[in-house]
């Protein structure tokens, strides 16, 4: 797998296909391959990038140093963007990875040229209510790796405190397998999840969203009405705060729309793309430090 190095440490990340570069960002103890339903589907057309984020399911330890708040990630994302010299990007995010490209659009739109969102962290929903013991436990020395004991056992992943309400099809056990012995193979990669989980509170997608009235360019807002932990009614918010932004509702899926429903996502997000054309030759403004 490739990697880039960047000034908070060494990111993995996958790449694919060749045109328009799409980059996809994930969720909590998860990795890029969260994507590859879609992936699969766009490739032929689109360049898509597949980052493994340090949120708990990642490889390599970033620097001890390294900011790991929402807004230290999103400023890890656009530092990528730049390392990998990506301009005019189409930024999908889901689950915590829709609120980190609020985050990214709002403070560092420098590089993106299209936004998506899918179900995942808006406003105040950040943590979920059902994932808010974790922010507490991550302050006790050792309790997020015992909580984390029981995703070990593939019944306890369909917990609706664990991946379960995350889609309406059986969970990629194969995958979670590796997502999970990620965590628990190295105590670098704990640490940074234990770093990310502590400071995983609302104020900064609060900000973005405030600062997101500011983003005109284009944004597509894909939420599943039936999602359990991402009300549809913070979609209709974000839609209605974005100056240019639309909504489509994604039936029969809970937060996993990629892999409830790849066929439908990777259609609006390839009609989305080619229904607003952006001028790639345009120089980035300014990059982050």
């Amino acid at each position: 797998m490739p990697e880039v190095a960047l000034a908070q440490g060494t990111i993995h990340y996958r790449d694919t296909g060749e045109g328009e570069p799409v980059l996809f960002l994930h969720g909590y103890l998860m990795d890029g391959r969260l994507w590859d339903p879609v992936v699969d589907r766009l490739t032929p057309r689109f360049r898509c990038i597949r980052p493994d984020l340090p949120l708990g399911a990642h490889r390599t330890p970033l620097n001890p140093d390294t900011d790991l708040s929402l807004p230290g990630i999103a400023h890890l994302v656009a530092n990528l963007l730049a390392g990998l010299d990506l301009r005019e990007v189409t930024l999908v995010g889901n689950d915590m990875g829709a609120g980190l490209a609020q985050i990214v659009a709002a403070n560092h739109p420098e590089r993106i040229g299209r936004l998506v969102l899918t179900d995942g962290e808006c406003f105040d929903n950040c943590p979920p209510a059902w994932f808010r013991p974790l922010v507490p436990a991550s302050r006790v020395p050792g309790l997020l790796t015992l909580a984390f004991q029981s995703l070990r056992l593939r019944a306890a992943r369909r917990l609706p405190c664990a991946y379960g309400w995350l889609t309406k099809r059986a969970l990629p056990d194969d995958l979670i397998d590796e997502w999970v012995e990620a965590f628990f193979g190295d105590p670098g990669v704990r640490h940074d999840c234990v770093k990310v989980t502590r400071d995983f509170v609302p104020a900064a997608l609060l900000d973005a969203a405030r600062r997101l009235t500011s983003f005109d360019k284009p944004a597509l807002i894909a939420f599943a009405p039936e999602d359990r932990l991402f009300p549809f009614e913070h979609a209709e918010r974000l839609t209605a705060m974005l100056p240019d932004a639309r909504l489509e509702a994604v039936p029969d899926s809970l937060t996993w729309v990629m892999r409830d429903q790849p066929e439908l996502i990777s259609a609006l997000i390839g009609e989305f793309i080619r229904s607003t054309p952006t001028d790639r030759a345009a120089p980035a403004d300014a990059d982050p430090a």
